[in-house]
Order: C-alpha cells, then structure tokens, then sequence
C-alpha cells in the first residue's frame, strides 16, 4: 500500500495497452490528487489535496464522498466513479461544489482517471481536484445581510496572503470583500480598516470614479492588464503601481464582484514589465513598445555628443525629446535654445542662428549675437529644419564640420561649443532626393535618427497622456476632475489624432471648461470627437463602452474611405458581411444621397 506521499502511480487513458512502468509518476502540479481503491479507500494523497480540503488522509482510510462533495454534483460523482471502476471511462474537468474547512463551499474542477493495476485491471480511481482560481473568491464575498467582517477564509487565501502582489476583491455595490497581507503593506491599510468600505475611499487612484480600471471590468467583463495606475497611501504618499483586473463569477456564472491585483512599479522587476522598459522619460509619458524603444535609446543618446535628427508628425512631441536628451547630457546646466525655422524668414533664420553686425541689413541698427553664441556650453534645437535656405544650409553644414560661423555682415568668424539637434515633419531623405535639401547636411545631421511614432500607431499611451493632462490642469485650474469615463476614454482610444499628444492636450482642456467636476464624460468632449462616435439619438452613456468604441471607429473608416463600405472593411480588417451586420447592429447609416439615406444593407 502506498504511503501518502507516494506518487508513483499513473493514471491510463481508457484503451491503453501497458501497465504503468515501475518510477513513472504523477505529475501534481499544484492540483490536489487523492488515490482510491475499488472500495473508495485512501491509497494516497498530497500536499495539496490535504490543504485543499482540510483533512490529514490516513493510508487504508474511507473516503467519505458525503462529507466533501454536495449538492446534484454529489450524485453526479458517485455516477461517474461508478462507471470508472466498472468500464474505465475517464471524467475530465467536471463542476463540482466542494465543502471547506468552515463549512462553506466553493467551486472546483475534477478529474476521474482509472488506476490499472499489473494485469490490467482497474485497481482504483484517482480523483483530481483544481481551485478554479477566482471562482473561490466568490464564496468570500458577504451574502445578502452578512457583515464583510465575518468573512471566511478557505485555503485559497493562504496563497493569496503570501504573494508579492497586492490583492483585493470588491462586490457589485463598490465595497471590498477581502484584501491581503501585500495590500496592507503598500496602502499602509489594515484588513479591518478596509473591508465592506467602498474601493475609492481606500485606494483614492487618478481613475477613481472616471477610468477606473475596475469600472470596465464590472460593466464590460473585460480583463484588463498591466494598466498604470497613481495610488494614495494611508499616510499621503503617491505611489505608482501595475494593475490587473478581472471578474468575480459564482457557481452559476453570475457575476457578483471583481479582483485586482497591482504591484509597484519601481520594483526590481520594474513592475512586471520587460527588461528596459520605462513608463516615462523626463516629462514623456507613454507605455507603448515605440516609445518604450525610445527610452532605452535616450540615457546613451544623452551622454553622447552626436548630432540627432528627430522625425515625426507635428504635435508628436520632437521638442520635448530635445529638452530630455539635452537635460539628462553632461550640458544639463548649459542653456538650451529653440530656432523655430518655420516661422523665420531666410534672411532672419540666418541672422537668428548665426547673429549679425550693424548695419549688415535694413533694420540692423546694432550688434546682434545668435543663437549659437546663446547656446555656449549648450544645446540648439532647429525645428523644421527643412525650412532652410540653401544658403543657411551651407553655413550650418560648415558649423558641424568646424564649429565656426560668422555672424551676419561680419569677416571674423568665432567658435562655439554647441551641440545641434535638428528636428522635421517630412522625410529629409525624399527632400534630398528631391534636390531640396544638401546631401551632406543630410547626413551630418542624421548622425543619430530618432523616429517619433504617431498617437495613432501607440493607443496605449492615450491613456497615461490623458491623465496626465488632467493632472496638469487640475493644478492650473484648481480643479478636482476625477478622470475619464469608460465611454468618453473609448472615444479618445477611437479618435485617429492627426495632430497626435498636441491635439489631444487641446482637447482634454477644452473638456475642462465643459466639465465642472467628477469625470470628464462623452458630453464634454469636443465635437470632432463625437461626431462619429455617438448616434444623435442616443444619450451619453445609453450605450455601453465597446458599442461606441465600434461606432467611432466605423464611421471615421467609411469618412476616410469616402463611404466605400468595402475599402473601409478591407481598412478595418473584417469581412464586408461583417461589417454591413456591424452597421446595421449599430444603427450606423450612410449620408444621404438623392435625397433618401442609404441604410447598411443597401447597396
């Protein structure tokens, strides 16, 4: 007879051909496992199936099917092993109801699997028990006029207790079931300060009551993951953390709550993120990988002396990129200095940069320095460098080389220590290519390129940026706005911003004045961002977040492709019949034509 912590034994499909060969095992991983005889004696159990359901099995003892299974799912298990020892048949991830230590019950799986014995007869049964991992903690949530205080505590929660992240469960009325050892530690909470209060009091997060990552959760059963969250701790202090939701279900597949775990972000494992990722960089925030990309470059490209060119969309944020490569270098102290080319005529560009002598041209009434003398010790941003005449062009081109110019209308040159970081929204190769721009600045400049994506092509940074931006203007505004709600923060993910973090700003200030407090809803947000994604007909929040996800970025696909239902399709990624059905589920229709409105199913 096997002792109890005898795990060389193994359980045959049904139909195999050979016995079990003598060392091979059953592997546990972590599942409770109890090995019956013919007359449902223990012939060995685990570690876990102790634990599991609270009983110290003893080799040759009965195991006793009434005092652990009930309810229908008892009888069920008494069919099933009956039709295991009698023809082998194997029972894979069954439901079943499971009494704990203290009398309640909880959700597992089981498995039933024939244990053949030398001659291939069927000497037993092993019984296979997993937690279903969440649903246990819906047998921790309070019943109807129970106080959150008396709530159970089954062995799940001594695995709870002990991990590295912080872990909390909340019930559909807003109010914490449980919270673990991790959870007091970082929040500065004890458990009996926090259970049956509402979340938002406790945790009192950027996104509480606007964004809240639990808010989607609960109203869409999406799991979210890996979301950036700014926490207030008992004594005050802020602190970043890693969040992750999920639904709470019971037996029946009700939803009666949610789980959250969040761990620091500053952790040695830098908040469960990979190797070299950062959240932010100076004042860049972002958590997509593009950007992620960038940030890993940064702290190099600072320490370095190279010249660098940053490319990107208008309202990407090339300046910003500047001032932290500048601010994080060994110029750090030095000054940093903006030549906006764009807005300069050639012959001012020329004079800015490189400064002039009285009297060089009309209106030079006195001696000038420019910008590069400015930047002694420091660092000239060139914006739009494209904007250059030939002429200026060839006198920067001479700088890098030499790092010598001479100011406007003078024939003494001078030196200057000065690093240049240049910056367009075009692509400076196909303005070579087009004669536009010398070949050789070209490539005197790209010494490091740097590529800023736009907001579009990085969707997972819209959020982060919007709390930023609503932390900023809560400061300048003396306001209290609690967030962004699911729907409005749906329309931010939708919208394809071309004028990318610039536009956005602009729109999250805009949403300020509309919004006298509370989070910033549909209702406040401006109108090319509405336009597409909320029917006339419906109200703010008459829909729920996905519909009006799926509304905006349908009617911004056909704007785009000139109402072609197809080309929008092909542009969506689905099929057209997947559309038209989305279109027709949605209410959305075409502009009219002739007169009469073109209905989704109307060719």
């Amino acid at each position: 007879m096997p002792s109890p912590e005898d795990n060389n034994l193994k359980a045959l499909p049904a139909g195999e051909d050979e016995a079990p060969a003598a060392g091979e095992s059953l592997s546990l991983s972590g599942e409770a496992v109890v090995v019956l005889d013919r007359s449902f004696r223990v012939m060995g159990s685990n570690t876990s199936a102790r634990r599991l359901m609270a009983h110290d099995f003893e080799p040759n003892e009965r195991f006793d099917l009434e005092h652990f299974f009930e309810g229908p799912c008892l009888a069920e298990v008494h069919q099933a092993l009956d039709r295991v020892l009698g023809r082998g048949e194997a029972y894979q991830g069954r439901k079943a109801q499971v009494s704990g230590p203290d009398g309640r019950s909880f959700a597992v799986s089981y498995s039933l699997n024939p244990l053949y014995g030398p001659s291939r007869q069927i000497a037993g049964v092993i019984l296979t028990l997993r937690d279903d991992v969440f649903a246990p903690l819906s047998a921790s949530l309070p019943r109807p006029g129970e106080s959150p205080a008396n709530l159970p505590r089954l062995g799940y929660q001594t695995l709870f207790e002990h991990l590295a992240e912080g872990i909390f469960t909340i019930n559909t009325s807003w109010r914490v079931t449980s919270f673990n050892q991790t959870a007091e530690a970082l929040t500065g909470y004890r458990r009996e300060e926090v259970l049956g209060r509402y979340c938002w009091d406790i945790f009192r997060s950027n996104l509480c009551e606007g964004s809240c990552p639990l808010r989607t959760t609960l109203e869409t059963g999406l799991t979210r993951r890996d979301q950036d969250v700014r926490m207030l701790s008992k004594g005050g202090k802020t602190f970043t953390v890693l969040v992750n939701t999920s639904v709470v279900k019971d037996s029946a597949g009700h939803v009666v709550g949610a789980v959250e775990t969040f761990r620091p972000l500053n952790e040695g494992e830098n908040g469960g993120r990979a190797e070299g990722q950062r959240q932010s960089f100076k004042d860049i925030i972002g958590a997509s990988p593009a950007l992620n990309r960038l940030f890993s470059l940064l702290p190099d490209l600072a320490a370095s002396e190279a010249s660098v060119l940053i490319s990107g969309e208008s309202g990407t944020g090339k300046e910003l990129f500047a001032r932290a490569i500048h601010d994080n270098s060994p110029r750090a102290g030095r000054p940093f200095v903006v030549v906006d080319c764009a807005s300069l005529t050639e012959t001012l560009v020329e004079s800015t940069l490189f400064g002039h002598r009285k009297g060089a041209f009309t209106g030079a009434v006195s001696d000038k320095s420019g910008k590069l003398a400015q930047a002694e010790g420091g660092t000239v941003f060139l914006d739009e460098v494209t904007e250059m005449s030939a002429s200026v062009q060839a006198k920067l081109l001479h700088f890098l080389q030499s790092r010598e110019f001479t100011p406007v209308g003078d024939t003494k040159s001078r030196q200057v220590d000065a690093r240049i970081i240049a910056a367009t929204n075009r692509n400076l190769k196909k303005e070579v290519e087009r004669g536009r721009f010398r070949q050789d600045l070209y490539y005197r400049l790209n010494v490091f390129p740097l590529e800023v994506a736009p907001l579009r092509e990085r969707k997972e940074d819209i959020p982060l940026l919007a709390s930023q931006f609503i932390e900023r203007f809560n400061r300048l505004q003396r306001k209290a706005i609690s967030g962004v709600s699911a729907e409005a923060l749906s329309l931010l993910m939708a919208h394809s911003w071309p004028g990318n973090v610039r536009e956005m700003e602009n729109a999250i200030e805009r949403a300020f004045i509309m919004c006298p407090d509370g989070p910033i809803g549909i209702e406040h947000l401006p109108e090319e961002l509405t336009a597409y994604g909320v029917p006339e007909a419906a109200s703010p929040g008459s829909r729920p977040a996905h519909d009006l996800l799926d509304i905006q970025s349908i009617r911004a696909a056909l704007a785009r492709n000139g109402f072609n239902r197809l080309a929008a399709a092909k542009e969506l990624g689905m099929h057209k019949t997947t559309l038209f059905r989305k279109m027709k589920k949605l209410g959305i229709s075409l502009p009219e034509q002739d007169g009469r409105t073109r209905r989704p199913g109307v060719q």
